[in-house]
């Protein structure tokens, strides 16, 4: 039985490799302190507010017509840079960190929901001194940005929505959050460069055109001191509950931006969005071939002048005629 001996002896040892390779990883992959990570990135024009006991980073750009931008999960205010660029000659162009993301970080209250978020978006809007504006969010920046649109019309100018997750099958209409499993809290201990790339590589239309720079930006900010537990937090709290009376709601003309190959949230949906929004007097559907869910960071260029367009449109013509126009860049399904 000598050979049971060397087998047992032989998974001992790789069991303790195998535990001495977590740890080492585990240290190498620790949070990066806030301090640091705000060094690199928290430059000009960056600002910080708190907010409800919330330290809220934000840009504040240009000036004119105010619009703010919200960003998609897992991101930061710094997927808007091609389009605060390319808005802020003729707009005030205002963009925050979203809790349990960006040079944000956590909220100390745990609180994650839908509710939560967008209230500090509320008191976020107030302290700006914001009136009226238009608001653009993406992903489940746009599930806010849509949500408040129902709940303040007489606040948003347009609303601009960059394929919203609240519709995905996974989370729509549920009461309570969907299950996460305890497997995934490896990754607030374990968070490699590679897993950054290999999701966005999942959420681009073309992989080859996911950079470096969109890496490096994506991971500092996943690293950024108790994000990454963060961002459990939020996918364990997350509840889209009744979304569709929500975007029934919404009063304002409404753009919405799809990419044609986004596999988290399907052209499809862009369509039953477009005709949801029964009481918006204009909507817009612009679908961009080979584009991912990614969008921005796929086709800045491209998504930054519809967009400008579109605003362009409005400020042309602020007292549009009631009646719906539905509009689409590509025919229905």
């Amino acid at each position: 039985m000598a050979w049971l001996s060397r087998i047992a002896k032989g998974v001992a040892a790789l069991l303790a490799l195998a535990v001495l390779a977590f740890g080492v990883a585990t240290l190498f992959y620790r949070d990066h302190p806030a301090a640091e990570v705000e060094a690199r990135w928290a430059t000009p024009p960056s600002r910080f507010t708190v907010i409800d006991g919330v330290r809220i980073h934000y840009r504040d750009e240009g000036s004119g017509p105010p619009v703010v931008l919200l960003h998609a999960n897992y991101a930061s205010l710094f997927m808007w840079e091609p389009w605060a660029a390319a808005l802020k000659d003729r707009y005030r162009v205002i963009r925050l960190d979203l809790p349990a993301h960006g040079l944000t970080g956590p909220d100390p209250s745990g609180d994650y929901r839908l509710q939560r978020i967008q209230h500090l978006f509320e008191k976020f809007v107030d302290e700006r001194g914001l009136q009226r504006f238009a608001v653009i969010g993406a992903s489940i920046g746009g599930t806010v940005a849509m949500r408040y649109a129902a709940d303040h019309p007489g606040r948003i100018e347009r609303l601009g929505l960059i394929s919203p997750g609240s519709l995905e099958k996974r989370v729509r209409g549920r009461t309570t959050p969907a299950a996460v499993p305890k497997a995934f809290d490896l990754i607030t201990l374990v968070t490699p460069k590679a897993l950054t790339r290999a999701m966005l590589t999942n959420d681009y239309g073309d992989p080859a055109r996911v950079g470096d720079a969109v890496v490096d930006e994506w991971w500092s900010m996943w690293m950024r001191e108790g994000n990454r537990s963060a961002m459990l937090g939020l996918l364990r709290q997350y509840v889209s509950g009744g979304v569709e009376d929500k975007i029934r709601a919404v009063r304002a003309p409404v753009l919405l931006i799809w990419g044609e190959r986004n596999k988290r949230v399907p052209v499809a949906l862009a369509y039953e969005t477009r005709d949801l929004l029964v009481n918006s007097p204009e909507v817009k559907l612009e679908v961009l071939p080979g584009i991912g869910h990614m969008l921005v960071q796929e086709a800045p260029g491209e998504s930054a002048r519809i967009v400008r367009a579109w605003l362009d449109a409005g400020v042309a013509a602020p007292t549009a005629a009631p009646a719906a126009v539905r509009s689409a860049a590509a025919a229905s399904p």
